[in-house]
């Protein structure tokens, strides 16, 4: 048998990261009907053309996944989230979504989610050290 050597890196590697991420994928593929994440962006941009809001989402099979969405503070308040998260769901419904998942920070946005019809599935708690992270999904 050949000699194996079990390496741990303590350091960014991101050649190996790729490596590992695309045999998974490989792996998933010959298990999924669907395998293919469609981008989702939305963008608000101010008069010189500065992002001052927007969201980062995938489409997959039947869910919208939500990675981020962000509002500048001098915009927080005023409808912003509202009218980006509307638009990934109204266009996640469009391509056929039926849920929409995210996870948010306890410091986050978590009442914002619940606000529009978002429950918490699962808690992680201790995270990274006392805070928590909030899994949530919804139907659309």
């Amino acid at each position: 048998m050949t000699k194996l050597t079990l390496t741990l890196e303590e350091q960014n590697n991101d050649e190996l990261a790729h490596f590992l991420s695309k045999k998974i994928r490989a792996f998933n593929a010959t298990h999924w009907q669907n395998t293919i994440k469609k981008p989702l962006l939305i963008s608000i941009n101010d008069e010189r053309s500065n992002v001052v809001a927007g969201a980062n989402a995938k489409t997959f099979g039947h869910w919208l996944m939500i990675e981020t969405l962000w509002v500048s503070e001098k915009l927080r308040g005023k409808g912003w989230g509202s009218k980006i998260l509307a638009q990934l769901e109204s266009k996640a419904k469009e391509k056929g979504c039926l849920f929409s998942m995210l996870d948010t920070l306890e410091f986050q946005a978590k009442s914002f989610y619940e606000k529009y019809g978002y429950e918490v599935q699962w808690t992680q708690t201790q995270y990274p050290l006392q805070g928590a992270k909030y899994f949530m999904v919804k139907a659309l």
